[in-house]
């Protein structure tokens, strides 16, 4: 199986909603404990795109906890939300364009905060480099979902930015059958 190591600067772009569904179909790498390597196909995906995005943390401004955000892409952002549930994204857009992707789904784990649990993402990841070196990193693996495959819908509990900005297609979907087609491929 060949395999790309996607790399920070492949994240440099303001246009966050194309790289949020672009990365369905990418591999999240964990290789950490020691000697210990998983790797699944992101299925779910939201984009929060920029300062203009009431439901992007950035819309309050650059504080400590978003600092991140601020920073160069292909570094991941990981916070705590409702004080029990590390939430795993991945910066994009050039540096001071605070943006990120919500890796909400893999293959084999549905949910961001069962996702981030099961394998082992919390804070200590928060502003480290997308690489091998910090055991967390993406791969292109050449899984592919077709554009008929992948639902585009509003994004998952955020109502509190209103209409305007909780209705818009940002959140990417991957169908079941997709899904089940590339894991069988996968068994071949």
């Amino acid at each position: 199986m060949s395999s790309k190591l996607l790399q920070p600067t492949d994240f440099a772009s303001t246009d966050t909603v194309s790289l949020a569904r672009e990365l369905v179909g990418k591999h999240l790498v964990c290789s950490y404990p020691k000697n210990k390597r998983i790797a699944q196909v992101i299925t779910e995906t939201e984009a929060y795109d920029g300062p203009e995005d009431l439901a992007c943390h950035a819309s309050k401004g650059r504080t400590a906890r978003t600092e991140v955000m601020f920073g160069p892409p292909g570094h991941w952002y990981v916070y705590l939300v409702y004080g029990m549930h590390e939430m795993l994204n991945l910066v994009t857009g050039p540096v001071d364009y605070p943006a990120a992707i919500l890796i909400r789904a893999t293959s084999e784990i549905s949910g961001p905060g069962r996702l981030s649990k099961r394998l082992g993402i919390d804070r200590r990841f928060n502003g480290r480099p997308a690489a091998p070196t910090t055991e967390l990193h993406l791969e292109d693996r050449g899984t592919s979902f077709a554009d008929h495959e992948i639902e585009a819908t509003p994004r998952i509990g955020i109502d509190y930015a209103g209409p305007d900005w909780s209705q818009r297609p940002y959140r990417f979907v991957a169908k079941k059958a997709a899904i089940e087609r590339v894991a069988a491929d996968a068994n071949r």
